[in-house]
């Protein structure tokens, strides 16, 4: 969140049963480099970048800033994840004034089929519903990624609406806020 309001951020890092869910750190700067690279990543969000253009442009400690947890396991970064502002120029909101907390997240191909997105977006969101009770969380993610549609469904998100953005059909989800759970 590029304001996380009365939050102080960086909060501590949370762990659960497999992960460590932390602000970003200069040893991570490989693995964000891998994963904007990656085809296998970039084949929902519009493809990889060049991994020269990152090699020059991502900085000595990438994704430092309010709303982006690193998500380790056993010491190394497999993904992020992202809470984010909706930009109240896109279409897709459930709040009349817009600015909806958007959960984004991307990890790693080899990270993928073990639960550790599930996991690590429940994490996210249980430390949210504290500290920002009320409010709800969106998620967008186009309707042609299905690994995305059934996480959103176990993560509680329901269907709003479906519209055409960057070329493509994007369903829009919201989660109503919910009392962080007692994992």
């Amino acid at each position: 969140m590029t304001d996380p309001g009365p939050v102080a951020w960086p909060p501590a890092p949370t762990r659960t049963e497999r992960l460590v869910l932390r602000e970003s750190e200069a040893r991570d700067r490989a693995a964000f480099i891998e994963l904007f690279a990656s085809p296998e990543v970039g084949t929902y969000i519009g493809g990889p970048r060049p991994r020269d253009e990152l090699e020059r442009g991502v900085p000595e400690v990438p994704g430092r800033r309010p709303g982006l947890f690193v998500i380790e396991l056993d010491g190394a970064m497999i993904g992020m994840i992202t809470l984010d502002r909706r930009d109240a120029e896109r279409p897709g909101h459930v709040r009349p004034d817009a600015g909806e907390a958007e959960l984004g997240y991307l990890f790693l191909p080899e990270a993928w089929g073990y639960g550790y997105a599930a996991e690590a977006c429940a994490a996210v969101l249980d430390w949210f519903a504290g500290a920002h009770p009320g409010e709800p969380v969106v998620l967008c993610t186009r309707t042609a990624n299905d690994r995305a549609l059934r996480l959103a469904e176990k993560l509680g998100f329901t269907e709003v609406e479906r519209f055409e953005e960057y070329g493509a059909e994007q369903w829009f989800g919201v989660r109503p806020s919910v009392p962080p759970s007692d994992r």
